[in-house]
């Protein structure tokens, strides 16, 4: 059962990969913004996955947030989620990131609730 006050975390390390200059969201070696993003959907996709019914999932539709502070490699960052609203299939979360000097982006996050099997289906069908 979905209830308010689900938390979720996901946290990584800051590498050469995973920075703005190597995913191509900017032209420096920090954390880039879209990973920041990623771990945050990661962390509340993962946080209400054992609350659905068998062959559901969820997928992110919107987010709002800021990148406020440089993390640069070799930085543990994590992400912390909590569910704060359920209106039947839409789910949202308040999201923040840290790393080991504290805060590094907040804001909030959309996610739905979905039949897997019907909405692959679904993108599949879209190839004609």
């Amino acid at each position: 059962m979905l209830e308010i006050g689900i938390k979720g975390r996901a946290e990584t390390l800051v590498t050469p990969e995973n920075t703005a200059s190597a995913v191509g969201s900017g032209l420096v070696p920090v954390f880039a913004t879209p990973m920041m993003i990623a771990l945050m959907e990661n962390a509340a996709a993962s946080s209400v996955a054992p609350h659905l019914e068998a062959g559901q999932g969820t997928v992110g539709t919107r987010l709002e947030v800021t990148h406020d502070a440089a993390t640069p490699v070799g930085m543990k960052v994590w992400a912390e989620t909590e569910l704060v609203e359920v209106d039947r299939k839409r789910l949202v979360f308040q999201v923040a990131a840290f790393d080991e000097a504290g805060l590094i982006g907040s804001g909030r996050h959309e996610r739905f609730i979905i039949a897997t099997e019907k909405f692959l289906a679904k993108a599949e069908a879209k190839k004609g």
